[in-house]
This record gives C-alpha cells, structure tokens and sequence, in this order.
C-alpha cells in the first residue's frame, strides 16, 4: 500500500474535534452532550438574509470573480469604515471562510521553512495552516496568571531571527477570549517596522467586545500600511458558519497581488453564500445588539459558575465568546474523553476542547481547557452543572 504524505501525517488533529467519535458514542448510548467544545453559535442566522439567497431565483450558480462579487467588496468597505478600517474594495479579497483567509496570507508572505512568531495558546489551525505550507509556528507564551495578556515584547525580539518573516495574533482571541489593548498593539507595530515583517491580525469577533472595552483594528494603526494583514468572517457575528465566506483584508499591493493568485487557482468563493453574506450587512443593528447582550449573559453566567468551583482557575475573557480554564486535574485530554466515556450526570455530560492543542510548546495546556459559551443560558448552566459534579468524582482529580 502506498504512504501517504509527511506533511499530512504531520498535521496535527483538532483538538476541537478529534473528540467527536466519543461523543457520538455517548449519544447513541442516551447520554445528552452540551457542547462547548466548538465555536458553533446557536443563535439563528439572520432570516432576512436567508431569505434573500432563498428569492434569488438563480437559473445558473455560476463562478463568481475570483476576488468575490464587487458589489459585496464595495459594501465590506462600507462595513470597515464603521470601526473606522479606511480601505477599498481592491483592499479585499472574499475567501472561503476565514481559514481560507489565513492560508492565502501565510503563503503569500512566507516561503517552507520561514518562520511566524504567534503567542500561546491559538486558535489550533493555525498550526495546522503552518504545516501546509512548511512554515514554522514560533510560540510566545501567555499565561493564566494575567490572563494570557500579550507577553513582553522582550520576549518576541528574543525569538527573531533571519528567517522569521511574521507575527500572528487573534484579536479578540479564540481560545482565551483575551482583548489587546492599544498599547500591546502599538508594541507590537513597533518591532514588525523595526524587523520589517509582517502582521496578521485575525479578527473575526471585533462585535463581541465586552465590560465597555473596544476593539481596535491592526489597520487603524499609523505605518502599518505594508505590514499589516487581517483576517475576517461572516461565521460568527452572523452565526453564518456553514456559508463559509470570510475575506483577507491589506493595504499592501504586492501581498493582495500574490494572494489573487491563490484565488485564482481556486476559482471562485462560493455564489450561493456570497448572496448570503452581502445581504446580512442589510441586517438591522439591532441583531448584533441583541446577540452582544446574550453573550455578555453567558459570558457572566460562565465566569461566576466557573470562579465558584473549588480549584478551577478562570481569567475573566473581555471578548469572543471563549474561556480558557484551568481545571484541578492531571491531563485534559484525559478528562475530556473521560467526560465522554465513563461520566454523566442526570443523563447528561459536557464536551469540552482540551487544552494541549492550542499550544506548540510540548508539556503545555495539559490541565486546560476551552469552552465556548455558544449555549443558552440554561444549557450553559446545565453544562456547569456536569462539569461541577463531575470534578468531585474524577479518579485523576489533583
């Protein structure tokens, strides 16, 4: 039989995910799972929108440009302009989601064996991104003790070298739910001017700012113009994640030039959800209003839940709708398909992402976890309820 790849045996498996096989088990045996181990809202998609792609009364889906329509770039920069992101359609480039988006960047910056500086924990596929095109994911380890603030610059200038072409961030961050400030953020454009490299700011969940902070976007940024790069998607702030369509955002010519090129060979994102997605930035404020007010809900409910329990160390997130917990117990993983296997309380468990695989350095995470509060507030309370319960009768508990 013929070998697969290294490089596919290489990628690692989603923590997010590589779960689900014990979950369904769970299921089929009568256990009820709360999911809080994916980023999957259930907050109904805006039905206005939806109903525009069900009235399109299309006689051929056909190839769209390979930048996407025209018309939803024009109304993206309208969009921007509301968080005061001053960039033109020709600035944008609309992706298959917003992993599409990371991909088109990284390759279009960094060649096999570059090097991209990101802080510990991330989002998990990033790594698995990196690994495609060869490139190496140098860590930068934040920590529960601030609440996975921005390292010390210090510490990023310590780790560049000739091959280190980038800096990656997630603004608000999945999977800590941490806010940069705009002091971290001037940091960090001083020493990417300073080493001449570039920035990507993944910024998918700039609505969900809470306790009366802002997000600032890496574009408003002055002197950012040719280093900075941003990723988006529709996925979250209009509960759109199976439309797929998010958009890699920059002012540098030269980085758009070469990621229309991987557009190209891909053809088009998709017609069907591009109709979608221009159509929810017709929506009414008042939906993001209205879902800002339910997470901020969870969001509470959660971190007081979470703060009560004995041994369990929870930073307060001020954006995303993430905590990234630490759990009195020996491995996460462990825990987490212990949950799975052998645990239910009331018929019920909780699923959750284990921490390890959102750090690169070996050791890390094993007592932590990610929880995405995408839950009714009942649901969520319930999940706590597992999770509490289950703490008091788990064989590794520490």
């Amino acid at each position: 039989m013929p070998n697969i790849s290294k490089r596919g045996s290489s990628i690692p498996a989603s923590p997010i995910r590589k779960l689900v096989p014990f979950a369904e088990a769970a299921k089929k045996r009568g256990v009820h799972i709360y999911h809080l181990n994916i980023g999957q809202p259930d907050i109904k998609t805006p039905s206005s929108a939806l109903n525009v792609v069900k009235e399109s009364n299309l006689e051929i889906v056909a190839y769209s440009h390979s930048a996407g329509f025209e018309s939803y770039r024009k109304k993206l920069v309208q969009y921007y302009d509301r968080f005061e992101i001053k960039v033109s359609y020709e600035d944008i480039i609309v992706t298959t989601g917003g992993s599409e988006a990371i991909l088109f960047g990284v390759l279009s910056c960094l060649d096999r064996g570059d090097e991209l500086i990101v802080p510990e924990p991330f989002y998990a596929n990033y790594n698995g991104f990196a690994n495609t095109g060869g490139i190496n994911l140098v860590p930068v380890t934040a920590h529960i003790s601030n609440g996975y603030a921005l390292p010390p610059i210090e510490e990023f200038e310590k780790l560049i070298t000739p091959k280190t072409k980038g800096i990656l961030i997630c603004n608000p961050g999945n999977p800590t739910g941490y806010l940069y400030a705009k002091e971290e953020l001037q940091k960090l454009r001083d020493i990417v001017i300073k080493h001449d490299l570039f920035l990507f700011s993944d910024e998918v969940y700039r609505e969900f700012c809470y306790e009366g902070h802002e997000h600032l976007s890496i574009l408003r940024l002055d002197g950012l113009d040719e280093h900075a790069i941003i990723f988006d998607s529709i996925s979250k702030r209009y509960s759109a994640c199976g439309a797929r369509i998010g958009a890699i955002v920059s002012k540098n010519k030269e980085v758009m030039a070469t990621a229309m090129k991987y557009a190209q060979a891909r053809l088009s994102p998709p017609t069907l959800a591009q109709i979608l997605a221009e159509a929810t930035l017709d929506v009414p404020n008042s939906y993001l209003e209205e879902a800002f007010v339910e997470y901020d809900g969870r969001r509470r409910l959660l971190i007081e839940r979470l703060q009560a329990m004995d041994g369990v160390i929870c930073p307060s997130p001020k954006g995303a709708f993430y905590a990234f917990v630490q759990l009195p117990i020996d491995d996460a993983e462990r825990f987490c398909k212990w949950l799975l296997e052998d645990f239910s309380y009331k018929e019920s468990t909780v699923m959750m992402a284990p921490g390890t695989g959102f750090y690169v350095t070996e050791g890390l995470g094993k007592q932590e976890v990610r929880m995405a509060y995408v839950l009714n507030k009942e649901d969520l309370s319930k999940a706590m309820d597992c999770l509490e319960e289950a703490l008091k009768v788990y064989p590794g508990r520490q």
